[in-house]
């Protein structure tokens, strides 16, 4: 009887210990993104959430095999080695470019950042963006030069915040590389 007892404390054991080193093997295999199409949401939500990431940065990326390429322009050197930092300890991320562009640093620079974004904010327009913890309009500034990056409800929006940057503030034309969430049906 003690031997049968023992027997089934040991198979006991057994079990016990696969299960563990099944759900193990489990809860390793869910922390896994499957597919490109979920570390690029890894990704994405890894930028947006980094805290130095704001209006005068645009972050894009592409994922291919695990492989990440980011690309883009920062206002601080730091930015871009944290962001290619963050991106390389994702699960699913077999390795990563960096071809992020750092701003130059400037003054002139920065107050023409701080004027466009009080121009294209302060509009009665873009009322609804204002308060966002993530401003979908991004202000690229270097070197005087202005280009407008990001996604806008509507082509009248992605126009007024064109005219808004161009308002006499930048050294040349403004680039207007605003996306257009809900565009306009062409009526045939």
């Amino acid at each position: 009887m003690k031997t049968m007892m023992q027997g089934l404390a040991l198979m006991a054991v057994a079990l016990l210990a696969g299960a563990g080193a099944a759900g193990a093997a489990n809860r390793d295999k869910g922390n896994v993104p499957e597919g490109d199409d979920a570390v690029a949401q890894s990704v994405r939500h890894e930028v947006l959430m980094y805290p130095y990431y704001s209006i005068w940065d645009d972050v894009s990326f592409r994922v291919s095999n695990g492989q990440v390429e980011l690309s883009g322009a920062v206002n601080q050197p730091f930015k871009k080695s944290d962001i290619e930092r963050v991106v390389q300890k994702l699960p699913g991320v077999a390795g990563v470019t960096g071809q992020i562009k750092v701003l130059p640093l400037s003054n002139f620079d920065d107050r023409l950042r701080l004027q466009v974004a009080r121009a294209i904010y302060g509009d009665p327009v873009f009322v609804q963006y204002r308060n966002l913890a993530a401003p979908p309009i991004h202000i690229i500034v270097e070197n005087g030069h202005v280009t407008l990056c990001g996604v806008v409800s509507t082509e009248l929006e992605k126009q007024v915040a064109g005219m808004r940057a161009s308002g006499g503030l930048a050294l040349g034309t403004v680039v207007n590389n605003l996306q257009v969430e809900h565009p306009a049906v062409k009526k045939s």
